[in-house]
């Protein structure tokens, strides 16, 4: 048994590491969020010049669009269907920012060791343009995708403003937009008050850093799959149990799941229920 005087020693170490890996794992969510979203806009710059291209042949975008939605689709999986291209298509021609393409760090490694040292380290200078992009676009993709559904520019410029002076999360974002913020901000006569309340966050609205990670979009950038549901891991679990169980001894009984039991005048649901018939 742990001595008493170590208590407040290990009370101390175990707070610094929950603060280290809750930070990590918050640093991880957004770096994750900032190189997706980089080279999201990257991919829709490379579409539009495509395009661009190919303006004199009739319905080339679409074409374009949906054999590299089939291509991707194959080669990387989830992520790359035609409507999500569209989507990354469109957040390069409402966020152009046509310097980003030649950025300063790579303008200077192009006079100082010149093209053809430029093209064997190919990778490197991907990573540091998409590094670059990054850094001018704060919020997470899915603020993006929501801003992209306001077709109202002065309104979007608005609830993205909104969002990065008051730190605002993907839900309460969404929230606004929903509730038209913009609209009865602007019609409001106390508009101070009015962006105030509205920079005040709801409890349902905060995002921790493995729902950042669970999000959707991430999940498919990452090639992860998110198809099971509950039910689906806890028959996994009770699989693996039967033999763990069985091992045991025939004192052990499994109940059941998903019972109902009663604590003075509040019910719970427990997801799993054992019994030992010799220790009751």
């Amino acid at each position: 048994m742990t001595p008493s005087k170590d208590v407040p020693a290990y009370i101390n170490i175990r707070g610094a590491i929950v603060e280290l890996v809750s930070t990590a794992r918050e640093t991880a969510a957004r770096s994750v969020n900032a190189l997706m979203t980089a080279s999201y806009w990257e991919i829709g710059r490379r579409i539009v010049e495509a395009e661009q291209k190919g303006k004199r042949r009739a319905g080339y975008g679409e074409q374009l669009i949906e054999r590299l939605s089939v291509d991707l689709t194959l080669q990387f999986g989830r992520g790359f269907s035609a409507d999500n291209l569209e989507r990354m298509r469109r957040f390069f021609t409402l966020y152009p920012m046509a310097a980003i393409s030649a950025t300063p760090s790579r303008k200077s490694i192009e006079n100082t060791i010149g093209k053809k040292q430029i093209k064997t380290s190919k990778v490197a200078n991907t990573e540091l343009s998409l590094l670059r992009i990054a850094e001018m676009f704060p919020l997470p993709w899915s603020a993006y995708v929501q801003l992209l559904g306001v077709q109202n520019p002065s309104a979007r410029e608005f609830y993205q403003t909104q969002a990065l002076s008051g730190g605002w999360s993907v839900r309460q974002l969404t929230r606004q937009i929903d509730s038209q913020f913009y609209e009865r901000t602007a019609l409001s006569r106390n508009k101070v008050t009015m962006l105030r309340n509205g920079a005040i966050a709801k409890p349902d609205d905060a995002i921790t850093p493995e729902e950042a990670i669970k999000d959707p979009y991430v999940l498919e950038f990452l090639a992860l799959k998110d198809e099971y549901s509950e039910s689906q891991l806890e028959e996994a679990l009770i699989t693996q149990l039967e033999g763990f169980l069985l091992e045991l001894g025939d004192d052990f009984a499994f109940i059941g799941r998903q019972k109902r039991l009663r604590l003075d005048d509040t019910w719970f649901r427990v997801d799993l229920v054992f019994f030992h018939r010799v220790l009751r």
